[in-house]
C-alpha cells in the first residue's frame, strides 16, 4: 500500500511505500521461540550436566546471541521504502523555485585513492541535470596535494566539453571512465553529429587520463615563484601546512569549484573526516552558504543525472519539517565481484535497511547523504528563530570569532539566507574562507560537540546522524532506478576488513560517549526502536567475542570428551537442528528475494562468520585498549582501485590474498583448532565397535564434530592460504603465531579435561 504524503487533488511528489512483511516476521518469530526453548533447555537440564564450563559458554553464547536476534526482529518488523516522481516535480515547480546546493567531495590520499577515481566523481556531479548557477562543488583534499589540485584544473577544463555533451545528448551515464567503456552499441541509430562529437570527447578524455596518469608516476614538479599556481604547494608537509583555498571555476556555465587543503598542524588534532566535513562547512557557509549540503564520497560517482530531481521530490514532497533532517541514496557499487566473494557490497543489509527507513528513518552512511545545512547547525525540528534574534555573543560561542561565518549562521538558523548568486565574487571570499579552514578554529565553539559533523568517533557519520535523529528530526532513504550512485567495494580480502574494522571500531566508541543511544532516548527524542536499530550496529564489536567463543567450543568439548549440544540419541538435539535449519533456509529466502544466487548466499554467510572473528575482534580490542589509554584512534583509508566496466577476466579475481596483518591470525587459529580437535574426534571414532556399542558411538560428540566441520568450512579459504604461494599464501609469520595459539589452547583443553 502507499501512503499518500500530499493532497488527493494532487500526484504526490514521493510516496512512502509500505512492504508486506507478514511471512518473514512469522518465520522470525519461530526462529525467536527456538531460541528461547533452548535457553530454557540450558538452565534446567544445567545442574545434571557433568562437564558444566562448556555448557555455562554455551548459554552465555545463546543469550548474546538471542538478544542480537531481538534486536534485529525489532528492526526488521516493519518495512518500508519511499519512491519519488521527478517527472511530476518539473510539471510543478520551475528552476528558480529550487534551491541551492552545496556539494563536498573528500579525499585523503592520491594513492589510495587514485585521482582518476575522484574526478570522475566529480565529472558526474558537475554534468547532474540541475541548474548550474544554484551547485557548488567543494573539492576537500586532506593529503595536500599538487597531484590532486593539477587533476582538478584539468577536469574542470574538460567538464567544460563534458557537461554540455551530457546534456545536448542527454547522456545518462556522466562519469566518462564508466560512459566510453560501455559495451552497449554506441552508434546504433545516431547522428553523425553525435558520432563526430562522440569521437572528439573519448580523445579529450583519454588526453585528461594521460595527463592523471604520467603526472602520478613521477614525482610533481611546479614552479615555486610566487606567480606560479602551485606555489603554495612548495615543500609542503601534508601533515604540517597553511590552509590552501583556490576558486577553480566561478560563473562559467558550470556550477562553481572550490578546492579546499584545510590548515594542520602537529600540535593539534584534525579529527579525520570529522574535521575535514567541518571545514567544507564553514568554507561553504562563508562562500555560498547553500541551505542544503550533498556530501559524497570520492569514489562514489552520480549514476543517475536526475539524482538532484530525486532529491527536490523529498524537500518539496514533506509538508511537515520535521519529517527528515537528513536523506541519502544507499550504498551500491559497480563491477562487483561476481557473488560478492568477501561480503563487503552491502547487498545483505537491504531488509536492515528498510526496518530502520520505517522507524525514525535510516543511519547517516558518510556519503551520497543530502543535510539541512540548518540540521548541521544544530536546529531541533520546533525551534523557531527570527532574524537578529540570536545574539552576537551567542553566535561568537557556538560558529567562531569569523564575522562572516556567524552572518552566514544567523541567516541559515533564521531561513533568510542569500541566493548563490547574490552573492560576491567567491574569488574576494578566500581570505575569510581560509580563516575559518584554521585548524585552530574550533577551539572555544561547539563545532565537533553540538554543531557539525561530531568528533569523538572514527564513525562520525553513526555518531553525526545519532545526533540529529536524538534532536527529534527523522531522516529518509530512497532508492531510484537506475541507482543514484555507484561506487568500488575493496577489492580484496585484507581491505575489506580493514574497513570492517574502522566501522566496528568507531561505532562502538559511540557506546561510551554521551551520545549513547539510550542516553539520548531518555533524555532526547530519539525513538526506543530507533534506539535499538543504533545498538544493533554499535555492538558490532562486541559480537566478536560469543562468535569466537561459540565457534572454538566444539573443539574444546572433542578434546576434552565434554559436550555442549544434546547428544544425537536425545530429543532436546532437535531445537540446536531447527534453529541451524529454519536460520539458514531463512536468510536463504531473503536472499533470493534480492535475486542474489546460492553462491552469494554462502558467500555471505562464511564472511560473516570471517569478518565478526576477525575485523570486528580487532575492533572491539581497540576501543578497550583506547579505553585504559593503551592506544589512540587512528583513521585507515581504505584503498580504492580504478577499474574499467569491462571487468577483468583474470580467473584470479575474487581468490582471498593475505598480508602480514594480524587480523588475519584469528582466523587461522580457530581454523587450527578445529582441525586438531577433529583429528582427535576421528581418531576415537576408529577405536569404537560399532556393532556391540552404537550408543557409545552417539554419545562421542557427533554434534561438536559437525559444528568443527562447519567452522572449518566457513574458513575454507584460510586453509587454502595455508597451501597458496605469494600473495595467495598466508604469511609464515601469521601462521606460527596462529599455531602457537592453537597449541596453547589445545594444551588448556588438557589441562581442564
Amino acid at each position: 500500500m502507499a501512503i499518500n504524503t500530499q493532497d488527493s487533488t494532487c500526484l504526490p511528489l514521493q510516496e512512502k511505500i509500505v512492504h508486506n512483511n507478514k511471512t518473514a516476521r512469522a518465520v522470525e518469530l519461530v526462529i525467536l521461540a527456538f531460541l528461547v526453548s533452548m535457553l530454557i533447555y540450558r538452565v534446567v537440564s544445567f545442574k545434571d550436566q557433568e562437564h558444566s564450563l562448556p555448557w555455562f559458554l554455551a548459554l552465555l553464547c545463546e543469550l548474546w546471541f538471542t538478544f542480537i536476534w531481538i534486536l534485529t526482529v525489532c528492526i526488521k518488523w516493519n518495512q518500508c521504502s519511499t519512491k519519488t516522481y521527478p517527472d511530476r516535480l518539473l510539471k510543478r515547480l520551475n528552476e528558480f523555485e529550487f534551491p541551492t546546493i552545496d556539494i563536498f567531495v573528500t579525499t585523503a590520499d592520491p594513492i589510495l585513492e587514485p585521482c582518476i577515481i575522484t574526478m570522475n566523481t566529480i565529472l558526474s556531479l558537475l554534468a547532474v541535470d540541475y541548474p548550474a548557477d544554484k551547485l557548488a562543488l567543494y573539492l576537500s583534499d586532506d593529503a595536500c596535494s599538487p597531484l590532486i589540485y593539477y587533476s582538478l584544473v584539468e577536469t574542470t577544463m574538460f567538464a567544460k566539453l563534458w557537461v554540455p555533451f551530457c546534456k545536448k545528448y542527454n547522456i545518462q551515464v556522466r562519469a566518462p571512465f564508466r560512459y566510453f567503456t560501455s559495451k552497449s552499441s554506441r552508434f546504433k541509430d545516431v547522428s553523425l553529429e553525435f558520432q563526430h562529437e562522440w569521437k572528439t570527447m573519448k580523445n579529450e578524455y583519454d588526453d585528461l587520463y594521460n595527463k592523471i596518469e604520467v603526472a602520478s608516476q613521477r614525482p610533481f614538479t611546479f614552479t615555486c615563484d610566487h606567480n606560479s599556481d602551485f606555489a603554495d604547494f612548495c615543500d609542503v608537509n601534508r601533515s604540517d601546512h597553511l590552509a590552501i583555498i583556490k576558486v577553480i571555476s566561478e560563473s562559467t556555465g558550470l556550477p562553481h569549484v572550490i578546492y579546499i587543503s584545510r590548515e594542520k598542524n602537529s600540535q593539534h588534532h584534525h579529527h579525520y573526516k570529522a574535521g575535514a566535513m567541518n571545514v567544507l562547512t564553514r568554507v561553504s557557509g562563508v562562500m555560498t552558504n547553500a541551505p542544503l549540503m550533498l556530501n559524497v564520497d570520492c569514489d562514489m560517482y552520480a549514476n543517475n543525472p536526475q539524482v538532484f530531481l530525486h532529491a527536490m521530490c523529498i524537500v518539496f514532497g514533506h509538508k511537515n519539517d520535521q519529517d527528515w533532517g537528513f536523506f541519502e541514496f544507499p550504498q551500491a557499487f559497480y563491477d562487483g565481484l561476481k557473488d560478492d566473494p568477501f561480503g563487503n557490497q552491502l547487498d545483505n543489509l537491504y531488509y536492515v535497511e528498510n526496518g530502520i527507513a520505517a522507524l525514525q528513518g535510516p543511519f547517516y552512511g558518510g556519503s551520497n547523504c543530502f543535510h539541512r545545512r540548518k540540521v548541521i547547525y544544530g536546529l531541533s525540528p520546533n525551534d523557531k528563530i527570527k532574524n537578529g534574534s540570536i545574539g552576537n555573543e551567542d553566535l561568537h560561542k557556538v560558529f567562531g570569532n569569523s564575522h562572516e561565518m556567524r552572518e552566514s549562521a544567523a541567516q541559515i538558523l533564521s531561513g533568510s539566507n542569500a541566493k548563490i548568486e547574490n552573492q560576491k565574487s567567491l574569488s574576494s571570499l578566500i581570505e575569510a574562507a581560509i580563516h575559518v579552514a584554521g585548524c585552530t578554529y574550533d577551539y572555544g565553539t561547539d563545532w565537533g560537540k553540538k554543531v557539525g559533523w561530531l568528533y569523538g568517533s572514527v564513525a562520525e557519520d553513526i555518531l553525526t546522524g545519532l545526533n540529529i535523529h536524538g534532536r527529534g528530526w527523522k531522516s529518509v532513504v530512497c532508492s531510484p532506478d537506475p541507482l543514484a550512485f555507484l561506487g568500488c567495494a575493496p577489492p580484496t580480502l585484507v581491505s575489506s576488513l580493514t574497513q570492517q574494522k574502522r566501522w566496528a571500531d568507531g561505532v562502538l566508541e559511540i557506546l561510551f560517549s554521551d551520545k549513547n543511544p539510550l542516553l539520548l532516548t531518555i533524555k532526547g527524542n530519539l525513538w526506543f526502536r530507533q534506539a535499538l536499530a543504533y545498538y544493533w550496529i554499535c555492538l558490532w564489536g562486541p559480537r566478536s567475542i560469543p562468535e569466537l567463543c561459540y565457534a572454538s567450543l566444539p573443539a574444546y568439548c572433542i578434546i576434552t570428551g565434554s559436550n555442549f549440544l544434546p547428544k544425537i540419541n536425545e530429543r532436546p538435539i532437535i531445537i540446536q537442528v531447527g534453529i541451524f535449519i529454519i536460520y539458514n533456509a531463512y536468510f536463504f529466502w531473503e536472499c533470493k528475494r534480492q535475486g542474489m544466487s546460492l553462491r552469494m548466499w554462502w558467500n555471505l554467510q562464511k564472511m560473516g562468520r570471517v569478518t565478526s572473528m576477525t575485523a570486528w575482534l580487532f575492533g572491539f580490542l581497540n576501543v578497550m585498549l583506547k579505553l585504559v589509554g593503551l592506544s589512540k584512534s587512528v583513521f585507515e583509508i581504505t584503498q580504492k582501485e580504478y577499474k574499467s566496466i569491462d571487468g577483468d577476466d583474470d580467473k584470479n579475481v575474487g581468490r582471498f590474498t593475505y598480508n602480514t596483518s594480524p587480523m588475519i591470525i584469528p582466523g587461522v587459529f580457530i581454523l587450527f583448532v578445529n582441525m586438531i580437535a577433529l583429528v582427535n574426534g576421528v581418531l576415537r571414532l576408529l577405536k569404537v565397535d560399532y556393532n556391540d556399542i552404537w550408543m557409545e558411538v552417539l554419545g562421542l560428540g557427533l554434534g561438536e564434530m559437525f559444528c568443527s566441520v562447519w567452522v572449518m568450512v566457513c574458513f575454507w579459504e584460510f586453509l587454502k592460504g595455508l597451501f597458496g604461494n605469494g600473495k595467495y599464501g598466508i604469511p609464515y609469520p601469521s601462521i606460527w603465531k596462529s599455531g602457537v595459539l592453537a597449541f596453547f589452547f589445545v594444551h588448556l583443553c588438557r589441562s581442564f579435561s
